[in-house]
C-alpha cells in the first residue's frame, strides 16, 4: 500500500478571532468557533444584541431632511 492512500491528519486552521484579535482554531474541537474562547463569542453576542452592529438601511427617512424652517 502506498502513502497516497493513507488519509492525511487533520490540521486545525488558525484564524483572527473577530472579537479580540487573537489566534482561534477553526476546528469541530472548538465550540466557540470562530472565537478563540465563551468570553469572545458572548462580548460578541451582546454587542448584536445591543444593536452595536447594524445593517445600513437604504429607506429614506419619514422626515424631510434640513431644517423644517426652510422647507
Amino acid at each position: 500500500m502506498s502513502d497516497a492512500n493513507q488519509p492525511q491528519a487533520f490540521q486545525p486552521r488558525k484564524v483572527r478571532c473577530p472579537a479580540c484579535t487573537g489566534t482561534s482554531l477553526y476546528s469541530p474541537n472548538n465550540p466557540y468557533r470562530p472565537f478563540c474562547s465563551a468570553r469572545c463569542k458572548g462580548v460578541d453576542f451582546g454587542a448584536w444584541a445591543s444593536e452595536e452592529f447594524k445593517l445600513p438601511d437604504d429607506t429614506p427617512p419619514d422626515e424631510p431632511f434640513g431644517d423644517p424652517r426652510l422647507q
